[in-house]
Formats: C-alpha cells, structure tokens, sequence
C-alpha cells in the first residue's frame, strides 16, 4: 500500500469516527465517553484546557481516567510521588477547563 493511500484511510478512519485530526487524549476521550453532554465543542474546549495546562503524558493519564473514574479516586489517594504530582496537575486542569468550559 503507497503512502497516499495509507493516508487516504487513516484520513477516512478519523472522519467516521468523528475524532478531530487535532484532537489529543483528552478530547478523545471526551467524544468517547458516550456521556450526553460531551458535545464537539465542549470536548474541544475541554482539550484545549488539557493542551495548557497538561504535558502529553498527562494528557493520555487524564485520558484514561473518562473511561475508568475508579482510576481516578486510586491515583487522588495514592502516596506515589508521580501520582501526587498528577494529581496537582490534573486538579488545576480541572479548575481550567470549567473556567474556560464552563
């Protein structure tokens, strides 16, 4: 398979399955969630919050947390340095996003 054809189906692939080619984890996960108030816009708004205030790797951990929230309260407890860290930074994306989201 050539280059421009491998591209032509990756391109197809990410139109049907409505994921912006520019989205990161975040918004990803956001449009995945299949939760009712995850719309284009407000997951895109939600991933420009992540953009600013997250790294990529926070990003994919804060993504993963849409799909397992008991993820979530594990990491918020845990003694972990890494995790406390995380944590920090996934709190002050949380205040972000609802100030730039509402």
């Amino acid at each position: 398979m050539g280059m421009g054809r491998k591209f032509t189906l990756i391109l197809t692939l990410f139109l049907l399955s409505g994921a912006p080619l520019n989205a990161n984890p975040v918004e990803r996960a956001c449009m995945s969630s299949g939760r009712t108030a995850a719309t284009p816009s407000l997951c895109a708004c939600i991933g420009n919050a992540a953009r600013q205030t997250l790294n990529f790797g926070e990003q994919r951990q804060a993504a993963r947390l849409f799909s397992d929230p008991d993820r979530a309260e594990v990491t918020r407890m845990s003694a972990s340095r890494r995790d406390v860290d995380f944590w920090a930074s996934y709190q002050h994306f949380g205040e972000t996003a609802e100030a730039m989201c509402g």
